[in-house]
């Protein structure tokens, strides 16, 4: 890792995070859950919300793709997503589902300055729920130009939080 310039677990817990929540609503796939819980320490969000049915650690096949991220990302359970959209809420975090709904903006054209942020990706089929869409603030939609228009969740979150926090105007150390 030094080779790297890598952080070690230790640091990376005891170092600066960016103000992102990821809130993951009624997600199925323990892959898709440990694969998320690397892009959230990829990317030094602040916590991992997994909400409903969402799996987790600890799980052979979460770890078998978080490859000990789930023990890098502070994260939290919660019975429904409602409850974590309010307490991200009450932290001062602005709620953006990623979902494809009219009105929804374009990740490209997002201007993320790095102030609070929670994300909420939906259901591998189902999407976001229509209730937390009725509690965001708003939603971003990630451009698609194929026959599918949709994402695989762990790859909408990468997607997300790179182009989020490249636009951030300082790194973090």
């Amino acid at each position: 890792m030094d080779d790297l310039g890598r952080k070690s677990p230790e640091q990376l817990l005891l170092s600066d995070k960016h103000p992102i929540i990821v809130i993951l609503d009624d997600v199925r796939s323990m892959h898709n859950v440990g694969s998320v819980f690397r892009t959230c320490d990829a990317f030094a969000v602040e916590e991992l919300y997994l909400c409903g049915y969402t799996p987790c650690p600890p799980h052979r096949d979460i770890h078998k793709t978080a490859l000990g991220a789930t023990e890098t990302v502070k994260w939290r359970s919660f019975a429904t997503t409602a409850e974590a959209v309010e307490h991200a809420r009450s932290l001062g975090y602005s709620i953006l589902a990623v979902e494809q709904v009219h009105n929804s903006t374009p990740l490209n054209t997002f201007d993320w300055k790095g102030q609070k942020t929670a994300l909420v990706f939906g259901n591998e089929v189902t999407g976001v729920n229509n209730e937390i869409l009725g509690l965001a603030d708003g939603c971003l939609e990630i451009p698609q130009w194929g026959s599918k228009h949709s994402l695989n969740i762990a790859v909408s979150a990468g997607v997300v939080l790179w182009e989020l926090v490249r636009k951030k105007k300082t790194i973090l150390p």
